[in-house]
């Protein structure tokens, strides 16, 4: 053998990195699709269409499952994000204050309210209010004590959110304002709130997701057939036929909203982060 044949390389045999990635990814089609072909070919499609898609029992439940639990799901909603809006505001300075029990106070009601369950603040706000104040009525009944709970659930998270937008504006905004002759208040309320908001608001719209599911805790507080929202009046239903055709069309009615709001954000992100650029 000579010296030049001694000196030639052997020739890799491997699979590429793209291609190693190229195998991988069919490979997870191919169990995907395994996955849904086992799942079609071994369920019970007659018991899975006659426990949740009886179509008489879906006509029973319109036009009320929309014009009744819909609605109200959706006031007990606003009204608890206005509260949670307001009062996340509020703790989200008193957070960023010089003053020390005002962030005393923020921190520990943050670390409290989200910390608990949704559903020990619904009864709180049913049962612990009224035992401890006798006598007393929060205004406007059920659609009260729900704007509140959630309110108190919102807030929370929200501060937090409204912290972080108001830490990540330029501080030579606040600066720039001051030179101007504003006050630190007229400042933060005029020219930080508002770039703020445009910086949180897609984590605000999640949060509004988050609190259409949570009004299904309504049902804690006790309602009338007139106050049902969702859950409940999906729940009443199935439990009348025994059946669970109403439940999944409660769940439905629920996509029907978290799913645009969903693709808002989305879009609110995608302008957020070119915005940023």
């Amino acid at each position: 053998m000579s010296g030049a044949d001694a000196q030639v390389q052997p020739r890799k045999t491997g699979l590429t990195r793209r291609q190693k990635r190229t195998l991988s990814r069919g490979a997870q089609y191919v169990v995907f699709v395994a996955v849904v072909i086992a799942f079609a070919v071994t369920a019970d499609w007659g018991r899975l269409k006659n426990q949740f898609a009886q179509w008489d029992l879906v006509k029973q439940m319109f036009p009320d499952v929309i014009t009744l639990a819909l609605k109200n799901t959706v006031l007990y909603t606003m009204s608890g994000f206005v509260v949670g809006l307001v009062l996340g505001m509020v703790i989200a300075l008193m957070r960023l204050s010089s003053v020390g029990p005002y962030r005393w106070v923020a921190g520990i009601y943050i670390e409290i309210f989200r910390g608990l369950p949704a559903l020990l603040i619904f009864v709180f706000v049913g049962v612990a209010v009224p035992l401890a104040f006798p006598g007393t009525e929060i205004p406007g009944g059920t659609y009260g004590k729900v704007a509140i709970a959630l309110g108190l659930v919102g807030a929370a998270y929200m501060a937090e959110t409204f912290r972080a937008g108001i830490q990540a504006v330029p501080k030579g905004q606040m600066e720039a304002a001051r030179s101007l002759g504003f006050s630190s208040a007229r400042a933060m309320v005029s020219i930080i709130v508002p770039q703020a908001f445009r910086i949180i608001l897609p984590p605000l719209t999640n949060e509004l997701v988050t609190l259409f599911k949570d009004s299904s805790l309504v049902l804690i507080l006790g309602v009338t057939l007139e106050e049902r929202e969702l859950s409940k009046f999906g729940r009443d239903l199935a439990s009348t036929s025994a059946n669970s055709t109403p439940i999944l069309v409660a769940g439905l009615c629920y996509l029907l909203v978290t799913v645009p709001l969903g693709f808002v954000v989305r879009r609110l992100e995608a302008k957020t982060g070119e915005a940023t650029k």
